[in-house]
């Protein structure tokens, strides 16, 4: 390896900085924004260096930013050796050949591999007297420069030819929009947002008191490369942009790419090749060069062929961005393993390119990707809605009908102090699905005092005209019928706007222009033929995942196209591919093609099995076609109950074994199976909620009700489910209760149109409903949350409330627990991150305790409870005595307030569930509560974490822990123990016969400790051993294996050296039950290294924990022969979906495109 003198620098200044210098660095290189602060305060001085050299802010010969950096540290010796190096470089620099110079560029991607090669036959021949071999490879550089400067050239023209204007209607020419009026807001998701569902995030430890991620809104894709933003260290490779059908996912990368093209964007100027590919025109065996040239680039651009773009894209790979739109429209053979597409995202192919894809919800991505960045396309607000309106009505050249429009369905926002209003305040949700889908599309053309007036306008009270037009494509079709005719807007359910679409607008256009006669019922014969045979063609196609209908087999199938041409449903267009040109039919949008599917399915059910005619075999299939079933339910009744029927026997088939339990959050570890059965059948739940809402007939809600033995609702007021939920709760009978009805509502709607929403629902008492409830929004004043308890008086089994990140406060929880006296039966209470609670809350929460004698769930995580709140409400809770779970976390309590819970805890004899974390205990408090918890027989976890309480500490815990021998998590992530401390709990291991879950992270263990609490872990208990038979050796001489332990986090001991590392490798084999481990590293200071021996001997144990789902190596380097092993042996591990590791210690030139492999900055 050739000397570096910078990085000896870096590595010299990060050893010798003491504390305050290093802060006076991070707090310089934050404070003038030089490097994001959340990367620079958990950074050290070679990782600031390395970043600046990363970000060309220190470059080879100039590294006097560095200078000037030590200098104002007070390290002025440092600085004069940054000024040294620096000029040795400028001088090194000006010695360069031009063939160093040209390496260099070739390393940066300029060069052209087929240029090369001619070049190098020219040297064979021997060069022209006077001409050196440089001379040769510097015209094959300058062709292959050139020839992509044509190609990337040829590429914007074409993309702003193509791309600038767009007709969203196809029967309607004049309405023509600009993709520069068109800008579109988008939200991030937390990329583990299914699973804190159920169990806690990976990075924060399985405590419940962890505070979820929140969805974050973003103003362009520019902010997924900003950390402050994404959390993220590392700028993302992979962005998956999911939205609902007709939220404009097609228009949004149109206009990427149009941007990105013109770097008008950082996602733009980061890469200097865009390639836009439309997946619905992918076939199988095609290479992504094919592609390309097929989509991409005019077919006459001179010098760009497929051979050529394969040259460029190599080169310049790194600078590449793929935008890869509508992955749910890919064919069913293209997406199949070893097709270029799931190669591309699964990184065997360009792995150092950049990729956003589109696709609707559930599509499969993530079967090849997991994606860096997962972003949802967002729903229109009130203010975008008039804007997009406004541009309809001008365009069509009615501006006047813009106001009446406006007028007829917004109105005024009211103040916050105003009584009910009859409006509803937008909340932005999805139509339906297992996660919110939103878009926000809106038209940028109005002035800025316009905006101002637009953002006070809110939807008027039309629930189901307002699930409609929170998405671009719904809106358009409303005004456009609107236009024509008001009535035609007033079914309010999508198959209603879309009957209407072609019944009394796109029918009865064609007849007046053709002279047909428009008959009174029904349609003209011809036209009734056409379109229930392109209905069929639209269905097969659907089942074939494809939404394009080849010319010739529709000639074949004798239908009349130039009929439906002049209809307007579909339009003719050749084909975009140069590979495989031919004349086909475009349904000017999906929804369209699975409308007509589903119109001819209502048709054809009468006389055919419907399971047969949909291939309905499946809750999966039926989920992929969720969107058919529903409109084939909104065309018929009959239809609707025949779907309805067959959904009901899936269910039954598939969902025997759920109960209502299994969907609570749960403190342990959760079988994979169960989890995705659940995850299934809450998506399931929101299709036949979405169905009901299409149709609500007592026909329709009877299979409804045998098909969802558990109801469920996760979204928010103004989305089809909630209104198919509403029909549900207002026409159920006594009879016919479900098991549960878990109603989760949330989104941006205000607390009061919330209750409102409950109000409609609840309109009289329904005893025997068994009812868990979470709201969101703020319910800080004490009318709304009084409000809130006059509608639960109609829901007496009333089970779970959950009211966390709700702004409550003393005064706003005042009527709430005043209404306790109607919710005898509740079992469940969550006011966790309500920190306005505080003492005088907790004095308000007292007396009421006691109406609620089932109350066995109690979470008051971070309320801002001290020791005085905690000892008022201690002699209130021992009249829970079925109490089974308590969270006090993150609250100030300390010792003192510790002492009151104490002297109460013992009657808690049901208690499986205590979280102390982060409440301040120290040994003393340890002590004491150690009596208090021997007399808890049934307790499961235990979390202590982010308490000092030391060596000492975890002694008096470990002296009790046999006495707890139901314990399955124990949570002692930085509480300060060393070897000492752990010692004492691997005495007491052997008798946590179920332990599923330790986590002893960020402590003060070293080697000794950390190998012997493995190899304890490892082996059979001692209860196991005392009941072998006297003489029987057969435990002691067979391999000891623990088949209970599912989560072991033992990373970031900073004690742990090399050696204790090595050691692990050789232990962890003995764990086959782990589903998540943490090795992880210190994060400070040189990382530890895991030689190629150990690094072997890890590969060899992960087939040997089938389980495994993730692994945790940061800050741990590894040779390049170690680093290839483990990655491969993660990458063919069959469950392994994440190996997290650093990508500064990533050995030069190894592969990185593992799709398990995640890597971070540190």
């Amino acid at each position: 390896m050739e000397d570096n003198p910078r990085q000896d620098l870096y590595l010299e200044i990060s050893q010798n900085l003491v504390d305050d210098e290093l802060t006076d660095l991070r707090n310089y290189v934050s404070g003038r924004k030089i490097l994001p602060a959340r990367f620079v305060e958990k950074a050290d001085a070679h990782q600031i260096c390395n970043q600046l050299e990363k970000e060309q802010k220190l470059k080879p010969g100039d590294l006097s930013l560095l200078a000037d950096l030590l200098r104002k540290i007070g390290r002025h010796d440092y600085a004069e050796k940054a000024e040294k190096i620096g000029e040795i470089d400028r001088k090194g620099s000006s010695k360069t050949s031009s063939h160093d110079q040209l390496k260099r560029k070739r390393e940066d991607g300029e060069d052209f591999p087929g240029k090369k090669k001619k070049a190098a036959a020219r040297l064979e021949e021997g060069p022209p007297v006077g001409e050196v071999p440089v001379l040769a490879e510097a015209t094959a550089e300058t062709e292959s420069s050139s020839l992509a400067d044509v190609f990337r050239k040829s590429v914007k023209k074409y993309y702003e030819l193509k791309l600038s204007h767009f007709k969203p209607l196809i029967w309607n020419d004049d309405f023509t929009l600009t993709l520069s009026d068109v800008f579109t807001q988008l939200e991030l998701v937390p990329k583990r947002e299914k699973q804190l569902k159920r169990h806690r995030s990976k990075e924060h430890t399985w405590s419940p008191s962890v505070q979820e991620e929140q969805r974050k809104e973003l103003k362009s894709l520019d902010d997924l490369f900003n950390p402050d933003v994404t959390g993220q260290s590392t700028e993302p490779r992979c962005i998956l942009i999911e939205g609902e059908a007709g939220g404009g996912k097609t228009t949004f990368l149109s206009k990427e790419a149009l941007d990105a093209v013109s770097q008008e964007t950082e996602l733009g100027r980061q890469h200097d090749i865009t390639l836009l590919i439309r997946l619905q025109e992918v076939r199988e065996g095609k290479t992504i060069e094919e592609i390309v040239w097929d989509q991409c680039v005019p077919e006459t651009t001179e010098g760009i062929d497929v051979q050529s773009i394969k040259s460029i894209l190599q080169r310049n790979e790194s600078r590449v961005l793929f935008l890869l739109d509508g992955y749910d429209e890919l064919r069913f053979e293209a997406r199949a393993e070893g097709q270029v597409i799931p190669k591309l995202l699964s990184g065997k192919l360009y792995p150092n390119s950049t990729i956003v894809i589109t696709s609707r919800p559930s599509a499969g991505v993530q079967q090849y990707t997991r994606p860096d960045c997962h972003v949802h396309i967002m729903g229109f607000s009130p203010a975008h809605m008039v804007k997009y309106a406004r541009k309809y009505f001008f365009v069509t050249e009615n501006p006047e009908l813009a106001d009446e429009f406006i007028g007829q369905y917004f109105t005024d926002n009211y103040d916050d102090d105003d009584e009910e209003d009859d409006s509803y305040r937008f909340s932005y949700d999805s139509s339906f699905g297992s996660q919110e889908e939103e878009e926000d599309l809106s038209i940028g053309s109005q002035d800025d005092d316009d905006d101002d007036d637009n953002e006070k306008l809110v939807l008027k009270d039309d629930e189901l005209l307002n699930n409609l037009i929170q998405t671009p494509m719904f809106l358009m079709l409303v005004c456009m019928l609107w236009e024509e005719n008001q009535q035609m807007v007033s079914s309010g359910t999508m198959t209603g706007v879309y009957q209407n679409l072609l019944t009394k607008f796109l029918v009865r256009k064609y007849c007046e222009r053709e002279g047909v006669d428009m008959p009174t019922e029904g349609l003209p014969t011809e036209v009734a033929e056409s379109l229930l045979q392109l209905g069929k063609l639209a269905l097969e196609a659907l089942l074939r995942n494809e939404s394009l209908l080849d010319l010739a087999q529709v000639e074949k199938e004798n239908v009349n196209w130039k009929l439906l041409l002049k209809l307007g449903v579909v339009s003719l267009e050749v084909s975009s591919s140069k590979l495989h040109p031919m004349k086909q039919l475009n349904f000017s949008h999906k929804t369209i093609q699975e409308f007509l599917a589903g119109r001819y399915v209502a048709h054809a059910v009468v006389n055919q099995d419907i399971a047969k005619l949909l291939q309905l075999t499946t809750i999966s299939k039926a989920l992929e076609l969720g969107y058919l079933l529903l409109f084939t339910c909104g065309c018929d009744s009959r239809a609707a109950q025949a779907v309805m029927e067959e959904l009901s026997k899936l269910s039954k088939r598939e969902f025997t074994n759920l109960r209502p339990e299994q969907f609570e959050s749960s403190n342990v570890p959760i079988d994979r199976d169960l989890q995705k059965s659940c995850e299934t059948y809450e998506t399931f739940a929101a299709l036949c909620l979405t169905i009901l809402s299409e149709r609500r007939e007592p026909e329709v809600l009877q299979h409804i009700c045998q098909a969802l033995p558990i109801v469920m609702l996760d979204s928010s007021i103004n989305s089809r489910e909630a209104t198919g939920l509403k029909y549900y709760i207002q026409n159920l009978h006594s009879a016919k209760l479900p098991d549960r009805l878990i109603l989760t509502i949330h989104g941006d709607a205000d607390s009061r149109d919330t209750v409102q929403y409950l109000q409609q629902c609840f309109t009289s008492s329904r005893p025997g409903l068994q009812l868990d409830l979470g709201l969101s929004g703020q319910f800080d004043i004490s009318d709304k949350t009084a409000r809130l308890v006059l509608v639960l008086k109609n829901v007496p089994g009333l089970r779970a409330m959950d009211l966390s990140h709700t702004d409550l406060t003393p005064s706003s929880l005042q009527p709430l627990v005043q209404g306790f006296s109607h919710m005898s039966l509740l079992e469940e209470l969550d006011l966790t991150d309500n920190r306005a609670i505080g003492d005088a809350g907790m004095e308000v929460l007292q007396e009421p305790l006691s109406r609620v004698p089932h109350l066995a769930v109690v979470h008051l995580g971070r309320v801002n409870m001290t020791a005085v709140g905690m000892s008022s409400l201690a002699a209130y809770i021992q009249h829970l005595v079925g109490l089974r779970e308590l969270d006090i976390s993150e609250n100030q309590i300390g010792d003192t307030g510790l002492e009151s819970l104490t002297a109460v805890l013992p009657i808690f004899t049901a208690i499986e569930v205590l979280l102390l974390e982060k409440i301040g205990i120290s040994p003393t408090g340890m002590r004491a509560l150690g009596p208090a918890l021997c007399k808890l027989p049934r307790l499961i976890v235990l979390d202590v974490s982010k308490n000092d309480i030391g060596d000492s500490g975890l002694e008096y815990l470990a002296a009790i822990l046999p006495h707890l021998t139901a314990m399955k998590v124990l949570l002692l992530s930085e509480t300060g123990i060393s070897d000492r401390g752990i010692s004492s709990l691997i005495k007491a291991l052997p008798h946590l016969v179920q332990l599923q879950v330790l986590d002893v992270r960020r402590n003060h263990i070293g080697d000794s400790g950390i190998v012997s609490l493995v190899q304890t872990l490892c082996q059979h208990s001692s209860l196991d051993m005392e009941q072998t038979p006297p003489g029987d050796k057969s435990l002691t001489t067979a391999p000891h294996h623990n088949t209970t332990l599912q989560v072991l986090y033992i990373g970031r001991n900073w004690k742990v050296t090399e050696v204790g590392l090595g050691s692990l490798t050789q232990l962890i084999s003995a764990l086959p039950a782990l589903i998540e481990l943490d090795m992880s590293s210190f994060g400070w200071g040189t990382p530890k290294h895991l030689s190629d021996t150990a690094a072997m001997a890890l590969a060899e144990a992960l087939p040997r924990l089938p389980a495994l789902e993730w692994l945790d190596l940061k800050y741990i380097s590894m040779e390049p022969a170690g680093f290839r092993a483990v990655v491969q042996a993660a990458e063919e591990h069959p469950t392994l979906e994440s190996l997290i590791y650093s990508e500064e210690l990533v050995p030069k030139g190894a592969d990185t495109t593992a799709s398990c492999l995640e890597l971070c900055r540190t």
